[in-house]
């Protein structure tokens, strides 16, 4: 599926259910590069695409006024990565209409991609049990860690 960005906790709590371990992790890690995987509340209907398939969503707060400016006055937004599949992500605006070309609609240029570590994505089901999906800017034993704490 698509990742959502959002701009607050209050269109996470919209959307999803957020067990006491997803609260610890977006209260320590949010706004920045990690992505929770968490189960849809069951009134709320979304695009597969956006869910692959599977009854969870991934969200995530970027530490980034742009896209949480967008997401405050729009919703929030289903976005990817900068690259077709396979291919290396594009870090700056150019190299994205290199790549991309004709099909992007819209490029909002705010210079170099900063950080250029993926996010670290983590799943977290309705019980509150944890799986690191993908280790990114955030490492597993911080993860582990910052649940841990909580417990």
């Amino acid at each position: 599926g698509l990742a959502l960005l959002v701009d607050s906790l209050d269109q996470v709590d919209a959307l999803v259910v957020a067990s006491a371990p997803a609260q610890l992790l977006a209260d320590r890690f949010w706004p920045g590069p990690l992505t929770l995987v968490l189960p849809l509340r069951r009134h709320v209907s979304v695009p597969e695409a956006l869910t692959g398939g599977a009854d969870t969503l991934g969200l995530r707060l970027p530490d980034h006024a742009v896209p949480r400016a967008l997401a405050r006055r729009l919703g929030p937004l289903a976005v990817s990565s900068a690259n077709r599949s396979g291919e290396p992500e594009a870090s700056t605006a150019q190299a994205l209409v290199l790549a991309i070309g004709a099909s992007l609609a819209l490029v909002l240029d705010d210079g170099p991609v900063r950080g250029g570590v993926a996010s670290t994505v983590v799943a977290i089901d309705a019980q509150g049990a944890a799986r690191i999906l993908r280790e990114g800017a955030i490492e597993r034993p911080v993860i582990e860690a910052a649940i841990e704490v909580g417990r």
